[in-house]
């Protein structure tokens, strides 16, 4: 069946697997992630995820058989630099989104060494903790253009239709020298702004709408550095005709976190 796409927030670090109170800050986010599956309108095929933590000079997807780990996180406990997630790969699935690119005139490359960064495995071992949908991760380009990651998720939407789910793994605030500092309405504001122009019933006015997303009320302020709002522009361009919904907020530290579905 066809399966939707989706831009979720993967918390912070290896946020679920922390103790106190930053850990259970992301409780709402966890339960959300561990019902996902259960809300499509069916087990998918394989997952493409697109990682906020994933640059290359042009669009790259990874390929390997079966992708190890990458602890891009820095100074958090011991355990959490011995977390697994031995989902295998699909480089099948990688070669047809190659394709599919090329066709649209995107220039793609496969990388048959990258392994999960935390931007996948940490929400995937919440999403599928068995580890058994197999994964195709792809990166962003570097330029961080919305406009060409909408396209890029056009170019992809036909996986849609082969039982393939489309992730984008990000988050909708991202200011990590901000982020617990109390104050709370620049990322209400933005928030608000991102969600109706995520849901916007007109496709065309939607993306238009994200392709200019530094202009939103506190757009900077809420993302210093745009990588992990990018996934966004590719959901939203797999989305097609879709119109989006928000399945998921909640205040993190008093910052409005929001992840939408198409589809």
């Amino acid at each position: 069946m066809r399966q939707p796409a989706i831009f979720l927030s993967h918390g912070g670090g290896p946020c679920f697997w922390l103790e106190g109170p930053v850990a259970r800050a992301f409780d709402p986010l966890k339960a959300y992630l561990a019902g996902l599956l259960d809300a499509l309108p069916e087990r998918p095929r394989a997952i493409l995820i697109v990682s906020a933590h994933w640059e290359e000079p042009r669009i790259t997807l990874g390929s390997a058989k079966a992708p190890q780990m990458i602890f891009d996180y820095y100074g958090f406990p011991a355990h959490t630099y011995r977390l697994s997630y031995p989902a295998p790969g699909a480089p099948s699935l990688a070669e047809r989104a190659r394709g599919l690119l090329a066709a649209a005139g995107v220039e793609a490359a496969l990388d048959s060494t990258r392994g999960f960064d935390h931007g996948v495995f940490v929400p995937m071992l919440i999403v599928d903790p068995g580890a058994t949908i197999p994964i195709v991760t792809l990166s962003l380009r570097q330029d961080l253009d919305p406009a060409f990651h909408i396209a890029v998720g056009a170019a992809l939407a036909p996986l849609r239709e082969e039982g393939v789910l489309i992730l984008g793994s990000g988050s909708s605030f991202h200011n990590l020298r901000t982020f617990f500092d109390g104050e709370a309405n620049a990322a209400a504001d933005f928030d608000a702004w991102l969600t109706e122009a995520a849901t916007n019933a007109d496709a065309k006015e939607r993306d238009a709408l994200l392709e200019r997303w530094s202009e939103a009320p506190f757009a900077e302020a809420c993302h210093p550095r745009e990588e992990h709002l990018l996934p966004l522009m590719v959901v939203a361009g797999a989305a097609g005709a879709d119109v989006g919904r928000r399945v998921f907020h909640d205040r993190v530290a008093g910052k409005a976190i929001s992840g939408f579905a198409f589809g």
